[in-house]
């Protein structure tokens, strides 16, 4: 067996990890979640709340890697950052906020092309958030090696945004 590259396996596969478990999946996650409940509350078709949820999550991760970039450039890190540098660290560490907004996306997509029926999309798409909310949070107790009722105890907390969502879908309907 070759150690050398199971090691380097190992290490792209934690650092794979550790670019979708940030703050930055719960944010994109929460915040299609919000898009799904505002867009419900005015009576939007779903093709319009599928359209207004990739472009918010598009336009805000567009933000966020500017953002992450002028806040990295210049960094003292043993030299400075240059700015394809803090671009690329950006880059990777605002992944996860694409990502998680995927799986719910593709079901209010689903929906839109009348695959499946739009009420199903569009609590199944907040689910799915709860579900992605979870994991994350279990996930990050995990990477860390936290003890098994801290991870359960993160996937709780976390998946509660998600849950407070459907309340307040629930609430607006």
């Amino acid at each position: 067996m070759n150690e050398p590259h199971a090691h380097n396996a190992l290490t792209a596969s934690r650092t794979f990890r550790e670019s979708i478990i940030t703050e930055e999946s719960v944010y994109g996650t929460i915040l299609v979640s919000g898009m799904i409940v505002a867009a419900g509350s005015h009576d939007a078709t779903l093709m319009e709340t599928f359209l207004t949820v990739v472009g918010t999550v598009v336009v805000f991760w567009a933000a966020h890697v500017y953002a992450g970039t002028v806040a990295g450039h210049g960094v003292v890190e043993g030299d400075q950052t240059t700015l394809p540098t803090a671009f690329r660290r950006s880059i990777r560490r605002s992944i996860g906020f694409l990502l998680s907004a995927v799986p719910p996306s593709a079901v209010l997509l689903l929906g839109a092309l009348r695959v499946v029926p739009d009420q199903f999309a569009l609590w199944a798409a907040l689910w799915l958030g709860v579900i992605i909310l979870g994991v994350l949070g279990y996930s990050a107790f995990a990477l860390r090696g936290s003890p098994w009722r801290y991870r359960v105890l993160g996937c709780i907390g976390t998946a509660s945004f998600g849950v407070a969502m459907i309340l307040l879908k629930a609430f607006i309907h």
